[in-house]
């Protein structure tokens, strides 16, 4: 039987970004469900804190070179890929020198909010799956993790239904206490539209703040995953009535085996 096939997509994995409950788990899930007989890949930004020489990061040349438009200016794609040895696993980087060169994730270092966060998001989460298309790697699973991701859930749903690679594919998202204070681009429900999205899928990110960017995802989402002990309290509860499959958080010891009896659900 063919094995199933689980696409993690992280804010953070360690050890290219320090360890949080998020790049633990960005970094040891994958491995731990390759473990039990799937299949995985694993993307995240390429956000400047990773160091590229101390990671031996290098570009995949053969996936490179796409563009992609965001509010008419054409942005260039470079896929990035390491390795980590002991787990078997690769990790590839979504990269843009205009996005990602900059030395810290999403503030500046006076604490601002960056002004082109919300494109620096919808490029990670169409980057992502443009590149899943060149790889022709159909998932049966996708496992979103952390805010910078929440637009996946809509693109799959809406924007990629059709697409013969994504069109059964089922959505898990795991929300984290990864709050971030300020708001998306006003422009930002303009920017992300792809076809096949309506005005009123977006419009819970009319004011793109934290919560409403997490309520974005779970609307999409097939499932919902607890990340952290103690999340947003109004996403929490957003979360509580969504009526849908939800996991309850899990620690170290124990999440790999909760994840993967939870994955069950959607893949069996």
């Amino acid at each position: 039987m063919e094995k199933k096939k689980v696409l993690f997509i992280s804010q953070e994995i360690t050890p290219y970004l320090p360890e949080t409950e998020m790049s633990h788990k960005g970094r040891y899930l994958p491995q731990g469900i390759q473990e039990k007989g799937r299949e995985i890949r694993a993307f995240m930004p390429r956000f400047g804190l990773v160091n590229e020489r101390r990671n031996q990061l290098h570009e995949v040349i053969r996936l490179s070179g796409m563009n992609i438009i965001i509010d008419d200016t054409d942005h260039s794609l470079i896929i990035k890929v390491a390795s980590i040895q002991s787990a078997r696993m690769q990790v590839y980087f979504i990269d843009n020198e205009d996005y990602f060169e900059r030395k810290s994730m999403f503030t500046d270092a006076e604490g601002n909010f960056f002004k082109d966060n919300d494109e620096r998001a919808i490029f990670f989460a169409r980057g992502v799956l443009e590149t899943v298309k060149k790889l022709r790697w159909a998932p049966d699973l996708i496992h979103c993790h952390g805010w910078f991701t929440s637009l996946i859930p809509l693109y799959i749903k809406k924007a990629y239904k059709n697409d013969p690679l994504f069109e059964d594919s089922k959505v898990i998202y795991s929300a984290y206490n990864d709050d971030f204070n300020g708001t998306l681009d006003s422009g930002f429900r303009k920017k992300m539209k792809m076809n096949g999205i309506a005005a009123e899928d977006t419009r819970v990110v009319n004011e793109a703040d934290y919560v409403n960017m997490n309520k974005l995802a779970i609307n999409f989402a097939d499932g919902i995953i607890f990340g952290s002990e103690n999340i947003n309290k109004e996403v929490e509860n957003y979360i509580k009535n969504s009526k849908k499959p939800v996991l309850d958080y899990k620690n170290k010891e124990e999440y790999i085996d909760a994840y993967n009896e939870f994955y069950k659900v959607f893949l069996e």
